[in-house]
């Protein structure tokens, strides 16, 4: 089977171009490591034109529903290769090789981790990166947020739902949140930000973590005895795929796009987490998804020469 478009990522970008490509008249192929991405690790979403509140998970699952609208093909893998041939691009997935005429990197991103000892002996023991899939089992408990982001506000606005306080670390002066999340900090006499202050190490009992340790005093101490502690630095792109065609990437890792979703390399196209737009939220990521399978449908030629209609 060739494809008009290969599209590498099952979050909302991913999908969002395979929805349109369907409207388009191209023959797609979504190759899915995991469904939802970050959105779907979101607990309120209230940013997304048409709906006022929505679910992370409910807004991804709705996007992926509606792609599945135009029956592109779904694979369920991991995209582990990619090589350019007759310019075409060979993707290897699980045991499978698809080849497309144009591809579509919507590989979005993973957590990026502090780095500080203790953090991988405690991952699972206290250490989360996710505040919406773990704050449940902390009730009651003292803890901390690393991160200075919107996300990070919005990981301790989750947080203090079930524990008995929340310390936000950030290694600046200001939490760079959305001023409507910032104003919930504020107002939430659960919510303490410690600023300027970086965390140097994480110590437990060797079964649980019990504290960290900051690079200044708080309260007259470097330690903070906390039950919890959820890291939210950013993320990392997954770029890795894409430069061994040789797309280029910035020194952040992201991969380079122009205002069409377009790569250097003809016939790759890129958008979301991945893509090296300053302002990452879903509804970029949506709007880049559309103008990549925009530039794919013109590279590829006329809706004539589409391989695959709606059914």
């Amino acid at each position: 089977m060739l494809y008009d478009t290969i599209i590498i990522g099952g979050g909302v970008a991913g999908y969002s171009a395979a929805m349109y490509g369907g409207r388009l008249g191209m023959k797609c192929l979504v190759i899915v490591k995991e469904a939802g991405g970050t959105i779907a690790l979101t607990d309120i979403v209230e940013n997304y034109p048409g709906f006022k509140r929505i679910g992370g998970m409910e807004l991804a699952q709705k996007i992926e529903e509606h792609a599945k609208e135009y029956n592109p093909d779904i694979v369920n893998a991991e995209a582990t290769e990619i090589e350019i041939k007759e310019k075409m691009f060979e993707v290897t997935a699980g045991k499978e090789k698809y080849v497309g005429k144009t591809i579509i990197f919507a590989t979005g991103t993973r957590v990026r981790k502090l780095d500080v000892p203790g953090e991988a002996e405690y991952s699972g023991k206290g250490v989360s990166y996710c505040a919406l899939c773990d704050g449940a089992l902390f009730r009651g408990k003292v803890l901390g947020v690393v991160g200075g982001s919107d996300s990070a506000a919005k990981d301790a606005l989750v947080l203090a739902e079930y524990a008995s306080k929340v310390y936000i670390i950030y290694r600046k002066e200001k939490v760079r949140a959305e001023p409507v999340t910032y104003r919930r900090v504020e107002e939430n006499s659960k919510i303490e930000i410690i600023n300027n202050t970086n965390v140097l190490k994480i110590e437990g009992d060797g079964k649980i973590i019990t504290n960290v340790v900051l690079d200044r005093d708080y309260n007259d101490s470097k330690e903070l005895a906390l039950g919890g502690l959820f890291i939210d630095v950013g993320h990392v792109p997954l770029s890795d795929l894409a430069k061994k065609i040789g797309v280029a990437t910035n020194k952040k890792e992201e991969i380079i796009i122009n205002r069409n979703s377009e790569t250097n390399v003809p016939g790759a196209f890129a958008c979301g987490d991945v893509a090296d737009t300053k302002f990452k939220q879903a509804i970029t990521g949506v709007a880049e998804a559309v103008l990549a399978v925009y530039s794919a449908y013109e590279y590829v030629g006329t809706a004539g020469s589409a391989l695959g209609q709606k059914k």
